[in-house]
């Protein structure tokens, strides 16, 4: 039986950099935004539903609008929610249907709010990334081209560190590309050792 570990973190901690390194030592990854941004532009359903909820400006050119969208979720956590109780239970069966297919000891399943949308229920073990908030709002700030008063915007939306930390088997601090390398293998070989044992 293929166990399933989530991989968390707030944005800019570095998430998908270290899934990148499981993805290295040969685990399968599944990264949940992905899928959630090709379902919002491909779901009849997904589009549908979003349409009546935010209006005809959702999308353009029959494709999302991102800042139309950002610009509705982060200024009202009510519609950050309806969007995730649109959005997710699509990602979740995508999840299913790609796990059923999957050969390995464990699959990576990378979601930014594994906790928030109280999914954490439904994997094995929880690896939580950090890095330091000032690391992460320049990282985000350099990469998504956003403004510092948008990306804090984003990080009070989420769950704290500390919060996530508390309900997480591992924690990686994601700062020094080696000393993660390191962290990724270690925790590998306890998850694979784990498993073995049970």
């Amino acid at each position: 039986m293929t166990k399933i570990v989530g991989l968390t973190g707030g944005i800019g901690s570095g998430k998908t950099t270290v899934a990148h390194m499981f993805k290295a030592l040969g685990v399968p990854v599944f990264n949940s935004d992905d899928e959630a941004k090709v379902l919002m532009n491909s779901s009849v359903i997904i589009k549908q539903e979003i349409i009546e909820l935010l209006g005809e400006n959702s999308y353009k050119d029959d494709t999302l609008n991102k800042p139309y969208i950002a610009s509705q979720i982060f200024n009202t956590k009510a519609v950050l929610k309806q969007i995730n109780a649109i959005v997710h239970p699509k990602v979740a069966a995508a999840f299913d249907t790609w796990v059923s297919k999957q050969n390995a000891p464990y699959v990576i399943k990378e979601v930014a709010i594994l906790f928030e949308t109280r999914t954490d229920s439904l994997v094995d073990f929880i690896i939580t990334v950090i890095a330091p908030l000032e690391t992460r709002i320049q990282r985000v700030m350099e990469r998504d081209q956003k403004s510092r008063e948008a990306v804090e915007l984003i990080i009070d939306n989420q769950l704290s560190d500390s919060e996530k930390i508390k309900k997480s088997h591992y924690v990686i601090e994601n700062n020094n590309r080696l000393i993660t390398e390191k962290k990724v293998l270690e925790i590998h070989t306890k998850i694979l050792d784990a498993m073995h044992k049970s």
